[in-house]
């Protein structure tokens, strides 16, 4: 099980792109524009949605208004995941989300699921 992070900050920096900060010191910036918006993600489709993230310290990760969020530790893997310290658990990320080797401080295309 990934090491369960905090999101300690959100910023929208683009369409469908977030900065985020963690309570560890990881920053980096996720981009969602090919992520396939459906159920209680649908309203997140449209920009103006979209930036309405907001984070939530009870929660420690993002939301948006509807009460949709991400997991912190699935945020945190985004913009950490190194493929040369990865466990069998992040090996299961990076196939499902398609991540690459990835500096601490990064920009992350996140494919559509």
């Amino acid at each position: 099980m990934p090491k369960l992070v905090h999101v300690t900050a959100v910023e929208v920096v683009g369409d469908h792109r977030l900065r985020l900060s963690f309570e560890d010191g990881a920053d980096g910036v996720v981009d969602l524009s090919e992520w396939e918006w459906r159920g209680v993600f649908e309203p997140v489709a449209d920009p103006d949605y979209f930036r309405e993230v907001e984070l939530d310290p009870e929660l420690g990760t993002i939301v948006w208004p509807n009460g949709a969020d991400i997991a912190p530790e699935t945020l945190h893997s985004w913009v950490t995941v190194r493929l040369e310290h990865r466990s069998g658990v992040a090996e299961a990320q990076i196939a499902r989300c398609g991540l690459r080797n990835v500096p601490r401080r990064s920009t992350r295309r996140i494919p559509a699921h």
